[in-house]
């Protein structure tokens, strides 16, 4: 195959309609939005207009709910945390908490607190602190000679702070 006889696969390619161009073109004088009425003006988007009747986002009942108290965790998986520690990013002798994670940026921002999950492996005997862990991430920390501490989430630590 050569570079001239490379093409378009047949129907590729389409030219515009050119509408309202005379009767002679097909699309001429309406300009094939037909006659007369609402949808042959411009400017006119009817989204969810069913003819009068009752939309369909309007016929079916609400459901769920937002929870306004609901926690939102940094996620950090063990593996990152080992290639951290791998990259010197991270110091493994050091208590690793949410502050130490955002230093290293291998968590953007704490939220809530960060939560570790177990995806990969963790070889480095290191002492963890988050507001959240699975229970693989606890084992595998635990089975490499580690600890894992789950602290309470940083909204509720706040409020027992004050109390």
């Amino acid at each position: 195959m050569k570079l001239h006889e490379l093409s378009d696969n047949a129907g590729a390619r389409q030219s515009r309609k050119r509408v309202g161009r005379g009767a002679g073109s097909g699309l001429g004088k309406t300009g094939g939005r037909g006659i007369k009425g609402q949808k042959s003006r411009s400017g006119v988007a009817v989204k969810g207009f069913e003819g009068g009747q009752m939309p369909i986002h309007r016929r079916l009942p609400k459901r769920g709910f937002n929870n306004i108290f609901r926690k939102s965790f940094a996620i950090v998986n063990l593996r990152d945390i080992q290639r951290a520690i791998d990259e010197g990013k991270l110091d493994a002798s050091a208590q690793i908490d949410a502050k130490a994670l955002v230093a290293s940026g291998l968590v953007r921002r704490e939220l809530d607190g960060v939560r570790v999950l177990a995806k990969g492996e963790i070889t480095a005997k290191v002492d963890i602190v988050a507001a959240g862990a699975s229970k693989s991430a606890i084992e595998a920390v635990e089975k490499a000679g580690g600890s894992l501490t789950v602290a309470a989430p940083k909204a509720a630590a706040e409020t027992a702070d004050a109390e």
